[in-house]
């Protein structure tokens, strides 16, 4: 058994048995013991030397041996065998002190005329180091806690100390901190064992009395249905809204306002024996959000909703829902056939009697537009609903119609893995393809919600009325959306209502009668351009060829010029309407026509287009022409000569041909036009045309010959750059006869006159003014483009035996 080493014989040798060795454990205090005397009596020894502890130091040595009657040594070593026996571990290690140590030797040494037995132990005598030497060892040991042989060397020189003095008291003084480290951090992992019993009961009498952290009430165990959350939240939002109203009386009355005492039934859900609902606490719980309501909360834009804003979405969502599940289902009175053209027109009256606006009455100035349209699409309901509820597909989808679209917020993803009861924040910009319609930035709320097995119903709402808004409000989303129902065979049968009120002073006059119809931002156009995407998706997906196109171009071809004529049409639709990504500056140059706006830009760094400044103009007018008619005539090649003057007054020559729906309008073709003579190079001209029941579209760019080479044979489209041009045709809109000089448009005058069918057509050119992108745009460029658009306009009058 090793004490420490505090008693060894005189001889500095390692042989031999010593005698009885002492620990220095023994408890002692230097100020107040006698000299010669241990604080324990049993202990006291006369053979001990009375200058032992005359040392002021912090330890004990042997300097001297002392060879005195042995028995007392024995009865001494049993004394203390005794009362070691009788100390905890902590207290051993506590007692040996960082100085504490013995002269002479290490434990393990021992005197070898006591292992003969011929002589009896010689005694040591102990001695304490200095306070000079302790501070010198405490210096280094915060320095070198583990000196090697040199440092100790040195060291036990300079202190007059022996080398193994210093080793010893170097190992006892790591002990003794290893010894406080360890009740350090038993007394952290005691203080968290407490707090982690703390928590455990907390838990515990939490789980006996659980509380709904929404809306402050007992939570039920188990599956809570979506409504049933809704109305805890919405009971919560209701008491928070109280408690608000009150503070704000108290201030201005000036004493405390308490609210009335509400009974315990009103505060409870309607919710019957069975589970379900009861319609009369549905109706007394939910908080009207009409201007003949209480006072609105207003949710400042430019913070993130909180758990009370999104109680207020979770309501107007759900209002929006059952609005929409309703006009979708109604017929008549609510929806009625229009004699012209047999579309439904939404009787406002009886809409008034049947809703209660969710978003308020209708602003000033503002007028409404709305339509409902059913048609049967090539995709199931679960597909069709992901890509509304994801911003960027659904972008994709209506890129024609969708300028841009963000989602600000997610309040719900959904249960069970499933967009069931999904809710988000929104904002888009819809346009329609013309300089003279403004775009309408709305910021809506997205529900998602499943009535019943393959029965799925998207319902969008405007949050003016809730959230403030940085821009002036010039169109609301009244509840709006579609109901989708699963059919056989992969296809879905899709009801679509749309509901507006937007400012039309904004509007031209050419585009009023067409807006006001329904049929610009209408349920027509949504379905008719899903209509055509699908069927476009479900060609593409389809391994059969069609049998128009193009058998040279391979898979990876036919893609790849799908992608670029994508990006071509993206482009032409960016470079017309004025949406937040580009801005439109009418010209201050002279001799441009009033109708046509231009817009300019920078190119720099982007592989699609061509580096320097590029001009974008359009201008829409009106032609007394069906919509088929002008579109035909437009995407005939063999007829471009009439209009277009790139084709240098030639024929031109279709070089590939890929189909994106059953209509032959429907495709992406690659032109070439024929040189007239030697000195003219051939060019290849890309064009996009499509058409459906809305609307038609002919989108073109000069393409360079060896970079198309490699997109038919399945390269890379991005590095292809072009600046597209083209037109887009709209039917002029119900009850429209045309322009006058006035600037007005005829509606329908006396004599049972008939209708003038007619078109409104756009035309946009996008031209690389200047190479250079620090260029500014000169009157002369202007002129040009202006002189161009006039241009082709008389061409096309011309050819379709137009009235100027």
């Amino acid at each position: 058994m090793n004490f420490g080493g505090f008693i060894d014989d005189s001889s500095g040798t390692n042989e031999g048995l010593g005698g009885a060795r002492i620990v220095a454990d023994i408890p002692y205090n230097t100020t107040t013991m006698p000299t010669g005397v241990f604080s324990q009596p049993r202990l006291v020894s006369s053979s001990i030397p009375k200058n032992m502890f005359n040392s002021p130091g912090l330890s004990l040595a042997l300097q001297q041996p002392n060879i005195d009657n042995q028995g007392d040594e024995t009865r001494l070593g049993e004394n203390f065998e005794g009362n070691i026996g009788r100390r905890s571990r902590e207290e051993e290690h506590e007692s040996r002190s960082g100085s504490d140590n013995m002269d002479g030797g290490s434990g393990d040494d021992h005197d070898p005329t006591t292992a003969a037995g011929d002589k009896p132990p010689r005694k040591k005598r102990y001695h304490r180091h200095t306070p000079q030497q302790i501070q010198e060892l405490e210096a280094l040991f915060k320095e070198c806690p583990h000196p090697d042989e040199k440092q100790r060397l040195e060291l036990s020189k300079r202190l007059c100390l022996e080398t193994r003095q210093v080793k010893f008291w170097f190992q006892n003084r790591r002990t003794q901190m290893k010894t406080q480290l360890e009740r350090h951090e038993n007394s952290l992992l005691r203080q968290e064992n407490d707090k982690l019993r703390a928590e455990n009961m907390s838990i515990r009498d939490a789980m006996r009395n659980p509380i709904c952290t929404n809306c402050g009430g007992p939570a039920i165990i188990g599956d809570m249905s979506l409504e049933e959350q809704h109305l805890r939240i919405e009971n919560a939002r209701l008491k928070d809204e109280l408690d608000r109203v009150c503070a704000l009386a108290g201030k201005f009355l000036g004493r405390p306002i308490t609210g009335p005492p509400l009974p315990n039934s009103s505060l409870e859900l309607g919710v019957g024996t069975n589970g379900t609902f009861g319609t009369t606490m549905a109706t007394t719980t939910t908080l009207p959000l009409g201007h003949d309501a209480l006072p609105t909360m207003v949710v400042p834009s430019n913070r993130p909703a909180t758990t009370l804003d999104r109680s207020m979405f979770l309501e107007l969502a759900l209002a929006a829902m059952d609005e929409l599940v309703k006009m979708a289902q109604t017929d008549e009175p609510l929806w009625i056939k229009n004699i012209e053209g047999g579309r439904e027109m939404l009787n406002h009256d009886e809409y008034l009697r049947t809703f209660t606006p969710c978003i308020g009455l209708k602003p000033n100035g503002f007028v409404t537009e709305a339509s409902r349209e059913t048609g049967v699409v090539i995709i199931n309901s679960l597909a069709l609903v992901e890509t509304l509820m994801d911003s960027n597909r659904w972008a994709e989808m209506f890129h024609c119609m969708i300028a841009r679209t963000s989602t600000t917020d997610v309040i719900s993803n959904g249960m069970g893995g499933t967009r069931n009861g999904a809710l988000q924040l929104m904002n888009a910009e819809l346009q329609i393809l013309s300089p003279l319609v403004p775009v309408r930035e709305v910021s809506f709320l997205r529900f998602c919600k499943q009535h019943a097995e393959g029965v799925w119903a998207v319902v969008d709402v405007s949050i003016d009325t809730i959230k403030e808004s940085t821009t002036f409000v010039t169109c609301r989303r009244l509840p709006s959306g579609c109901v989708v129902q699963d059919m056989p065979n992969g296809y879905s049968k899709v009801i679509c209502v749309e509901h507006a009120e937007y400012d039309e002073s904004q509007v031209h006059q050419l585009y009023r009668p067409l807006l006001s119809s329904g049929m610009g931002f209408g349920a027509q156009r949504w379905v008719a351009t899903l209509q055509r995407q699908c069927e476009c998706l479900a060609i593409l997906m389809s391994s059969t060829v069609p049998t128009r196109d193009h058998t040279a171009i391979t898979a990876s071809g036919r893609r790849s010029m799908l992608k670029l004529a994508q990006r071509m049409t993206d482009n032409f639709c960016a470079g017309v309407c004025a949406s937040t990504v580009h801005k439109w500056n009418k010209p201050n140059a002279g001799n441009v026509d009033e109708d046509v706006r231009v817009m300019t830009r920078k190119s720099i760094d982007d592989p699609g287009e061509p580096p320097g400044i590029v001009l974008s103009a359009a201008t829409s007018v009106w032609l007394p022409v069906s919509p088929q008619r002008l579109f035909d005539f437009l995407r005939d090649e063999r007829l471009r000569s009439e209009w277009d003057i790139l084709s240098n007054g030639g024929p031109m020559q279709e070089m590939a041909h890929i189909a994106k729906g059953q209509d032959h309008g429907n495709c992406v073709s690659l032109l070439r036009a024929s040189a007239m003579n030697a000195n003219q190079s051939s060019m290849l001209i890309l064009q996009e045309t499509c058409i459906d029941s809305a609307g038609s579209l002919v989108v073109y760019a000069p393409v360079d010959i060896p970079a198309m080479h490699v997109v038919m044979s399945g390269g890379d489209s991005a590095y292809v750059a072009l600046l597209p041009s083209g037109f887009a045709i709209v039917p002029d809109g119900p009850g429209s006869h045309g322009p006058i000089s006035n600037g007005h448009v005829n509606g329908n005058t006396g004599g049972g006159s008939s209708r003038v069918g007619g078109s409104l057509l756009t035309v946009a050119f996008q031209i690389l003014v200047n190479s250079l992108p620090t260029a500014k745009l000169t009157v002369e460029s202007v002129e040009t483009v202006n002189n161009l658009i006039s241009c082709t306009v008389q061409k096309i009058k011309a050819a379709l035996q137009c009235e100027s």
